[in-house]
């Protein structure tokens, strides 16, 4: 059974997260076409990549701590540069899951932007489709009668 490292987990993790720029940059496209018919597929997506890349994350801190670095992306950094003539591949993987991780961020930020944009515009057109002046309760109740009418009291005149 292989040590287990930080290494052991990097080059998976920077995989995924070449992954989830990818689906970020298509949701990117759905919001900006107003396609919302593609977007729980894409959450979906985004969902089972950050579990994915929370557990690989844990498992690379959790080697850090073993290999005597703290548990974290200090620690990692710390840790490639003391392994780098050992591993040279460890500080291309890493510096690359940096980038990822940077452009996956404002990728997420501007998706995030663009989602209240979808939202305000939705509010808009209900707005709209609201009577401006009428009463709060002129709409139509579930059984498609008007809220507004009076209701009967049953009364009886005999």
């Amino acid at each position: 059974m292989a040590t287990a490292t930080p290494l052991n987990s990097l080059r998976e993790e920077q995989q995924i997260m070449s992954t989830l720029v990818d689906v970020l940059k298509q949701e990117q496209q759905l919001l900006v076409a107003a396609e919302m018919e593609g977007m729980p597929a894409i959450t979906t997506k985004k969902n089972t990549l950050v579990t994915q890349m929370t557990m690989l994350s844990a498992q690379r801190h959790r080697a850090l701590g073993k290999a005597g670095y703290p548990a974290e992306e200090a620690g990692m950094d710390a840790w490639v540069a003391a392994s780098g003539a050992e591993t040279p591949e460890a500080t291309t993987l890493w510096q690359a899951l940096l980038q990822h991780t940077r452009e996956a961020k404002e990728l997420n930020r501007i998706n995030g932007m663009l989602i209240n944009k979808q939202m305000n515009n939705t509010q808009a057109a209900l707005q709209a489709l609201r009577p401006a002046h009428a009463a709060p309760n002129n709409f139509y109740g579930p059984g498609g009668m008007s809220t507004t009418l009076p209701r009967s009291r049953g009364f009886l005149a005999g």
